[in-house]
């Protein structure tokens, strides 16, 4: 069965409520399903952050499990109908994934079909690695290899260059431009209000504000909502075919 993933840049935008840009995409991505298995392990608080997203989901009919931190997390993930990983620091996400042995077992339930929801970290754990993740490594996970659930990164709440900047560092491309320089995995650069949907074994970009796709040895390439592909090594095109 095809992978079905939704990744979201953020959970919110800025003159937007949370999750409130998102909220056709989750209704029409996660159908049927009732019951979503959250995973807050991203931040230190999670009893606030699962109240957070339980009370937004629950008037769209959606059922909140929250994640524990212990053993029965696997459990709860074999029988849950959609996952949605939230957002927070990546480092600590990843770590506590391997902590609690469930990369695996993430793995096998998007293989088998359940749709997968993830917002900023949730967003970049789905990638080959976390290598291109804004976050500050508070904590070392045993590897930068994540879930693996696509075959490019994802840059979230990607930023393009400001002209009139006084900033000195490093740009947010120039950042994935060195990392391409060590990799050749491509790499999305999501722009806050844009997702990236997988499904019937392609990507199709959302949301109104578009990416930047980032390949070793070509130039960026801008992409536009509704523009898809069916590979990494494919251009991005229109979904009309033009």
């Amino acid at each position: 069965m095809a992978h079905r993933i939704l990744l979201l840049s953020s959970s919110t935008v800025s003159g937007g409520g949370y999750l409130d840009y998102a909220e056709p995409e989750l209704r029409d991505f996660l159908g049927r399903a009732r019951k979503v298995s959250f995973v807050p392990y991203a931040l230190h608080e999670q009893e606030n952050y699962t109240a957070r997203v339980r009370a937004r989901l629950a008037p769209m009919g959606f059922e909140i499990e929250r994640l524990p931190r212990d053993p029965s997390a696997a459990e709860i993930l074999a029988n849950a109908e959609a996952i949605f990983i939230g957002g927070g620091n990546t480092f600590r996400l990843l770590k506590t994934l391997y902590d609690l042995d469930l990369v695996g077992v993430i793995r096998s339930r998007v293989a088998a079909g359940v749709p997968y929801v993830g917002s900023s970290a949730g967003s970049n754990v789905a990638g080959p690695t976390i290598r291109t993740t804004n976050d500050m490594p508070i904590v070392e996970p045993p590897t930068f290899d994540s879930l693996n659930l696509l075959p490019f990164q994802i840059n979230p709440h990607y930023l393009d260059p400001e002209r009139a900047s006084t900033h000195m560092g490093e740009t947010r491309e120039e950042r994935i431009q060195q990392f391409l320089e060590e990799n050749d995995t491509p790499v999305l650069g999501l722009r806050e209000g844009a997702w990236a949907r997988v499904e019937d074994e392609r990507c199709t970009l959302g949301g109104a504000s578009g990416a930047r796709w980032f390949r070793r040895g070509a130039v960026p390439e801008e992409v536009v909502s509704g523009a898809t592909f069916a590979s990494p090594s494919e251009a991005w095109r229109r979904s009309t075919g033009d």
